[in-house]
């Protein structure tokens, strides 16, 4: 076969002979390099780059039954792909770990009903070989329907209904949340109310578990109001609690982007931060560094989450029981607190 140049295009028996390998092995790494030693891989790609190799996906969707290519799918409206950092974070993660196995990612955003059925069709007539599902809310209907097509499926977060059903990687939410609030103690901070995610999702309850445990006996329920992981719903939420306890002294927040919205709120209450209240974040996905002032908040390892997504949801693909992580949080601190 040739290019349009007119030479010859490489194939895989060029990288195998460059690289001194079979053309099996160069095979295997190209769908994904199972079984293949760490020093055959790495001469595999080499060769690649120096032939100038490329894959013919429709060739090798015809001989595998694959697509070779896996969706994001965003269970939320729209708007939240742009407003909340976090997910770009995931989705830039994401496409960067399939490109190392030159698979494509799909960006798919599914927040209302009809929105959903089409995109459950579409992927379970083939056209993905797995989804990578983002932000699922308890019992959501997305997981049930993918469960049912017999689709892989790794979640970003426990899917509450779904926990050992699918597999799923998560931060540490509610060790991070515990720890936040114990750094709030320490800081001498008495009155320390919480703003939490939506009750329907993992992070929300799990950081609301966390916050509560680290108050034990003292914990309040008149401290705690509920928001949406949306700005504007932190400013509502910090709002109504000034209204509720203007004694307070201190906010843990369960996103920085609610914790942004909050800040807006106790500036128009005429409260200082952190001199009247501190305040605590959770995520640290470049918002955080870029507040006024700048927020401390709880970092999760939201690249690190993504590959180990990317790495499990192959191994489902391939066969491989779904397997389930939590990585670990850590605080940082800045001059909200």
């Amino acid at each position: 076969m040739e290019s349009s140049t007119g030479r010859r295009r490489p194939t895989i028996r060029d990288v195998a002979a460059v690289a001194g390998v079979s053309r099996g092995t160069v095979s295997r790494v190209l769908n994904g390099g199972h079984w293949v030693s760490p020093e055959a891989e790495q001469a595999v790609r080499e060769a690649i780059r120096t032939t100038g190799y490329s894959a013919n996906q429709h060739a090798r969707s015809l001989v595998t039954g694959r697509s070779n290519s896996v969706a994001f799918l965003l269970t939320e409206p729209q708007h939240l792909l742009f407003e909340d950092p976090t997910f770009s974070i995931l989705l830039r993660a994401a496409a960067e770990a399939l490109s190392a196995r030159e698979m494509p990612l799909l960006l798919m955003v599914a927040g209302a009903p009809a929105e959903r059925r089409r995109i459950t069709d579409y992927v379970a007539a083939g056209h993905v070989d797995g989804v990578l599902l983002i932000s699922s809310h308890r019992d959501n209907p997305v997981v049930g329907d993918l469960l049912r097509q017999g689709v892989p499926t790794i979640a970003c977060g426990e899917p509450l209904g779904f926990e050992d059903r699918i597999g799923w990687v998560c931060a540490d939410d509610h060790g991070g949340a515990r720890t936040m609030t114990e750094h709030l103690r320490a800081r001498g901070r008495r009155q320390i109310a919480t703003i939490t995610g939506p009750q329907d999702t993992p992070g929300g309850l799990r950081r609301l578990a966390g916050y509560r445990d680290a108050l034990g006996p003292d914990f309040d329920q008149s401290l705690v109001e509920h928001g949406d992981y949306t700005r504007a719903g932190g400013q509502r939420a910090m709002a109504a609690l000034l209204d509720r306890r203007p004694e307070l002294d201190a906010v843990f927040v369960a996103s920085d982007l609610m914790a942004a919205g909050a800040l807006v709120a106790l500036r128009e209450a005429g409260r200082t931060v952190p001199g009247d209240v501190a305040v605590g974040g959770f995520d640290d996905s470049g918002l955080a560094a870029t507040l006024d002032p700048p927020l401390t908040t709880i970092r999760q390892p939201l690249e690190r989450i993504a590959t180990e997504m990317v790495r499990l949801l192959l191994e489902v693909v391939e066969g491989a029981e779904p397997a389930r992580i939590t990585l670990p949080t850590t605080l940082v601190e800045r001059g909200t607190s």
